[in-house]
């Protein structure tokens, strides 16, 4: 049994149009929203009967179009302290310490190349071990950048993040992947000189990514990089929501047999 330390907790979606992408993102997943208790601004995600995120009005700053942006946030042991250390560290804070009663306290942070992430200490810190996703789920985290040596060595600071393997993209160079207990949560490259700013990507788990590709373009939304097989058999896709929000769609090999 592993520590929920480590491990991506939650998933939110600053947007400039709620609305809208309360709209969007059930069209092409499993979800469904739901007004969260206590906090007449915020709406869940819901997969099932399981919020896997949460829907707010952009506060500004986020990296898509009008500060549209999704933050993963992952769960630690200490909000405070590891906020106190962040900027030693070569990262800034653009949310400092806050608190929900009865939920945890949370921060966002910004790493030395500029993405954005968030930090999660739950109220009840209780023992966790990692499951693999299901469909509706986040299942994989990619952080896109200009240095992800550089990267890992200021996350490896904050998380018990491992290296758990690379591939060789060729002219794209090193696909680099980290985990936990040689669990993979997710990877980090080099992104093109045309690429935005640094920036986190989270994938949902689908039934099938070519079916649901195409229904983004008719829920609004666009495709950036279009459906594509990555080493082991899952299928990928890059997205863009209409009010600039990044996010991608995985499925499992198993889906394609």
């Amino acid at each position: 049994m592993t520590t929920a330390h480590g491990h991506f907790a939650w998933h939110e979606l600053g947007t400039t149009n709620p609305d809208a992408a309360a709209a969007f993102y059930p069209k092409i997943t499993p979800w469904t929203t739901q007004p969260m208790d206590g906090m007449a601004d915020y709406t869940l995600w819901m997969n099932g009967d399981e919020p896997v995120g949460g829907l707010m009005r952009a506060q500004g700053g986020g990296s898509g179009s009008g500060g549209s942006q999704w933050i993963p946030y992952v769960n630690i042991y200490d909000v405070d302290e590891t906020v106190r250390n962040v900027k030693s560290w070569g990262g800034s804070v653009i949310v400092p310490p806050r608190e929900i009663p009865s939920v945890g306290c949370w921060a966002v942070l910004a790493d030395p190349q500029g993405a954005v992430i968030g930090v999660y200490e739950p109220a009840d810190n209780a023992p966790s071990s990692y499951k693999a996703p299901k469909v509706g789920e986040f299942s994989w985290h990619e952080l896109i950048t200009s240095d992800y040596q550089a990267a890992f060595e200021f996350y490896r600071k904050l998380f018990p993040w491992e290296n758990t393997g690379q591939h060789d993209m060729g002219a794209m160079g090193p696909y680099f992947m980290f985990g936990q207990k040689g669990a993979a949560y997710g990877g980090m490259f080099n992104g093109p000189a045309e690429s935005p700013s640094p920036m986190w990507v989270s994938y949902v788990l689908v039934d099938d990514v070519h079916a649901t590709a195409a229904k983004v373009a008719d829920a609004g939304g666009k495709v950036v990089v279009e459906p594509h097989e990555v080493p082991g058999g899952d299928w990928i896709v890059r997205c863009r929501d209409a009010q600039g929000a990044t996010f991608a769609l995985q499925s499992s090999k198993a889906s394609r047999a």
